[in-house]
């Protein structure tokens, strides 16, 4: 079976050369560039609305085609076509829109994946609550990064489930599945033997850092917020610091996302480590996020944030060769194992209704996202002397760094290159086209009612507002206007020829009005039947005859 998908594109969801670089900028353009190199379809398809952008998405990928590809536009104004691929894959966990949109054609068309980053705002916490209500099939799936999401992903379902249970009556339930795949890294890009040892010295080169001294790195944003709050970690090194035989250097690799933060950011990393040196650099430059883990021997990361899902720096740490000290949260839990890649170190959290008010803030907009974060983020403690104590120990032995380093090395080859996510993805896809095939649909849609009720046809709802509707029966004949040059006129005019695309074409229109003409008035149905060879045609027949009639081309006898 040929496995194929249609990628959702919009520059946003893989692009890491804004401003904001965001997790998920780094996973989408990892993912696009590893089912580029690495997928085994015989097309790429990219499901955007324009052609400029598809050809954005062209050139996107053309540095990363290893051997010629076939690739495909389909446009979102024709979704009915994702049924060529069989499988829309989106990059965020926006699954309902689309399952609706499926439902005005063939549920059965094609699969809808997506995946999750961070879900703990209100947008997706609420877009994960309609997939109990929006007609999601068993052959769709949101892809959770780590178990610790899938976990709050039906967790959050479950509540729902029970709230609208209790408000309807009903047992709302849905077959989407959630199944755990992890986000990537490309192994191949970071050196290693000479080209690493090569690399560090030309790192700690520019950055004037001596050979012998002991670098600890954290790359992420640079935000207590939304991140990792830096003082605990600045007291940890700054413990180990007093008992290490060795300088240390902190490398903060990010970017300061809210211009208040820089001066306390520096200024709390001299109060409370005083005797580590300090650089920070823009981990927003490609030659930085790639060469700077060359420099480190001990990666860090002390994530205490709600919208931390999965983590993928302690991945890239681990790719390179570095011991990972993590905090135990999160997706950080599942992939840096204790005492074998690294060490995880203990958390402590308020217990579920503690944090109501601020609940109740963020709901009613009084509180924004970030406050909010930056709330829950100040009451989520890492134990700090467990921290100094693994530092303590691994910066006096550059043995136990070499051994973490390489199992750390050797897991995310087995399990979060690229190669292997890609081909896990894939797999998915091979199933839920096998399920499609087989199963039976979910809330079939029946012949008489709207496909998505809140979103219907607008003559449906409002059929009672004219005095009447077109129907078979209704005769028309010429009205005043019909004449070629009036014809023409309205025509050309852009306040009377709007939405001409969704009409029939104007040479037959003509021929209707012709054949009126020489034949005289002519009933709706005899119209229709001489003139609309399909549904499509049918619609847009109809409106046309409504369109002809509003300027008195056609009236009704």
């Amino acid at each position: 079976m040929t496995i194929s998908a249609a990628i959702w594109y919009t520059k946003d969801g893989y692009d890491t050369s804004g401003t904001r670089l965001l997790g998920r900028h780094s996973a989408g353009e990892g993912f696009l560039k590893s089912l580029v190199q690495h997928g085994t379809g015989e097309y790429l398809y990219c499901y955007t609305e324009s052609q400029e952008t598809f050809s954005e998405f062209c050139d996107r990928i053309r540095p990363w085609l290893e051997q010629p590809r076939k690739v495909r536009w389909i446009p979102t104004a024709e979704p009915h076509l994702l049924a060529q691929p069989g499988l829309l894959y989106r990059p965020d966990p926006n699954l309902s829109e689309m399952a609706w949109v499926r439902r005005f054609a063939n549920q059965r068309a094609y699969s809808i994946c997506g995946v999750t980053h961070t879900i703990a705002t209100k947008y997706v916490m609420e877009r994960i609550g309609e997939l109990l209500i929006a007609p999601v099939q068993p052959w769709d799936a949101l892809i959770c990064t780590s178990l610790a999401v899938k976990v709050a992903v039906e967790a959050v379902l479950e509540n729902w489930a029970e709230y609208l249970a209790n408000r309807t009556g009903g047992q709302p339930q849905t077959s989407i599945k959630l199944p755990i795949i992890p986000l990537g890294v490309d192994c191949s890009i970071f050196p290693q033997g000479l080209e690493a040892i090569n690399a560090r010295n030309q790192q700690r080169q520019a950055l004037g850092i001596p050979a012998k001294d002991i670098v600890v790195l954290f790359v992420g944003r640079l935000t207590f917020s939304a991140k990792a709050h830096p003082v605990p970690m600045y007291m940890a090194l700054e413990r180990a610091a007093q008992k290490a035989n060795a300088k240390l250097h902190l490398i903060q690799a990010g970017w300061i996302e809210d211009p208040r933060e820089e001066p306390e950011f520096k200024s709390s990393a001299q109060a409370f480590c005083p005797s580590v040196n300090h650089v920070f650099v823009d981990g927003r430059k490609p030659e930085i996020r790639s060469n700077i883990w060359s420099a480190a021997d001990i990666f860090i990361s002390l994530s205490d944030n709600i919208q931390e899902s999965f983590g993928l720096t302690p991945i890239e740490a681990m790719a390179n060769g570095l011991p990972a000290v993590v905090s135990d949260w999160n997706g950080y839990k599942e992939s840096v194992r204790h005492e074998i890649d690294g060490f995880r170190i203990p958390t402590v959290s308020p217990a579920a209704g503690s944090c109501l008010d601020l609940t109740i803030n963020y709901a009613d907009n009084s509180l924004n996202w970030p406050t909010y974060m930056g709330h829950t983020s100040m009451v989520t403690a890492v134990n700090i002397d467990a921290c100094t104590e693994v530092l303590n120990k691994l910066i006096a032995s550059s043995e136990l760094r070499r051994k973490m380093g390489e199992n750390g090395r050797q897991r995310v080859k087995e399990i979060y290159d690229w190669k292997v996510v890609i081909a896990a993805y894939e797999q998915l896809w091979k199933e839920l086209a096998e399920i499609r095939a087989t199963m039976p649909e979910s809330m079939p849609l029946k012949s008489d009612r709207p496909p998505y009720p809140l979103c219907d046809d607008p003559f449906r709802p409002f059929s009672h507002y004219p005095s009447k509707n077109l129907s078979n029966e209704m005769v028309i004949s010429l009205g005043k206007m019909a004449t070629p040059e009036r014809l023409k006129e309205i025509q050309n005019m852009w306040i009377t020829s709007f939405g001409s695309e969704r009409r029939i074409p104007v040479t037959i229109q003509i021929d209707i009005v012709d054949a009126i003409k020489q034949e005289g008035a002519m009933s709706v149905g005899e119209i229709l039947r001489r003139y609309a060879t399909n549904d499509k045609e049918l619609a847009y027949l109809r409106r046309t005859l409504l369109y002809l009639m509003k300027f008195d081309i056609l009236v009704n006898c």
